[in-house]
């Protein structure tokens, strides 16, 4: 592998990379994430492993070395991750924990993930890698940790396919609801009990329902959008009487101030939950959305069974998943998220790794743990 100058002239980094590598057994392992890190925070425009070795070491031969380091050399993600989301917490208080997608566009059919997949909020479809998100929401910033990035039956059923983007063979195809509760319980494993509450919204990605059965089920707070048609009601209200979320706000919400002319209609109802034991949990719930004078309608509606704040703050915690998908856009224009160069699997968790830790380093470069 090729050394590295001295590179006093990096922008410093303070204990990151030091936390972040410190599992890494090799020292040239150690360095060349490094310099992977600087390359992301200091190459203007496309990170592509060439310009960034030129820009860092001052040598394009050096990019040899930076696409080894993320696509074959041999080292876990896992570990950097929870160092990253363990540094974000001690920088600044975590009000959420809130998941959100990337669309990540690709070219041909290699890269690992890779679909056709019609995006509702441009009306069209696109080819590529859909990854799911948390991020720590630290109040003035969105702090990505952790990713999962869904695969298509075709990725984990042809063994063929699976060995070229090297794939392991405990990885399989999951919904998009079942990766949002393995981020979850990962960042619950990271944070040793520290727990926040849950804020997503995915509803036209997947059935949160799920989603929202199994943290209930956990006991893990939660605020979550869900569809206006979605059915609710205690277990002893039969399926056919059972009303829909935006029926129930309309006729059974109450309206409660929130500041500057706006309100927010709620309505207590119960929260259907799944244990771990595959038991069911009920418990206490509510309904809320931002009411539209102008329409004489509730807007995006969120089901949560935090019950000991008020509506008006629940739903000023609601709209985390929208700093969330602005960190995802800035780390596409400005950290290189859409530029990885490689086709396998680990490298793409990898690559997602290292542009997270180069996001955070970034935005909470002026705080101190």
């Amino acid at each position: 592998m090729h050394e590295t100058p001295d590179m006093t002239a990096s922008r410093p980094l303070g204990d990151l990379p030091r936390l972040l590598f410190g599992h890494l057994h090799r020292s040239d392992q150690q360095r060349w994430g490094q310099v992977y890190l600087q390359g992301l925070l200091r190459t203007h425009g496309k990170k592509t492993v060439r310009r960034m070795a030129a820009v860092v070491t001052g040598s394009e031969a050096a990019s040899t070395s930076l696409y080894q380091f993320v696509n074959a050399s041999p080292w876990e993600w896992a570990p950097a991750r929870g160092e990253l989301a363990r540094w974000a917490a001690r920088s600044l208080p975590v009000r959420a924990w809130t998941l959100a997608p990337a669309v990540l566009p690709k070219r041909g059919d290699r890269s690992p993930g890779v679909h056709q997949r019609f995006l509702p909020e441009s009306g069209r479809t696109v080819n590529c890698q859909l990854g799911m998100g948390l991020f720590l929401d630290v109040g003035r910033a969105h702090v990505p940790v952790d990713w999962q990035l869904f695969l298509p039956p075709r990725f984990t059923h042809d063994e063929t396919v699976r060995d070229r983007a090297k794939i392991p063979a405990t990885t399989r195809t999951q919904p998009l609801w079942d990766h949002a509760l393995s981020l979850v319980r990962e960042m619950t494993s990271w944070s040793h009990g520290n727990t926040a509450p849950v804020v997503a919204d995915l509803t036209s990605l997947c059935d949160v329902d799920p989603l929202a059965r199994r943290l209930q089920g956990s006991g893990h707070p939660f605020v979550l959008a869900v569809p206006g048609q979605t059915a609710l009601g205690g277990p002893e209200v039969p399926p056919g009487d059972k009303e829909s979320a935006r029926g129930l706000l309309l006729r059974r919400g109450v309206r409660h101030p929130a500041g500057a002319g706006r309100h927010v209609v709620s309505h207590e109802t119960t929260v259907r939950g799944l244990r771990p034991d595959g038991e069911r949990a009920h418990g206490p719930g509510r309904l809320m959305a931002e009411w539209d004078a102008g329409s004489g309608r509730p807007g995006r509606i969120w089901l949560t069974n935090i019950t000991d704040r008020n509506p008006a703050e629940l739903l000023e915690l609601a709209r985390s998943p929208r700093g969330a998908s602005a960190a995802v856009h800035r780390m596409g224009e400005d950290f290189g998220l859409l530029d990885f160069e490689g086709r396998s699997f680990p490298g793409w968790h990898r690559h997602m790794t290292l542009v997270s830790a180069a996001y955070a380093c970034d935005t909470l470069g002026g705080a101190t743990p």
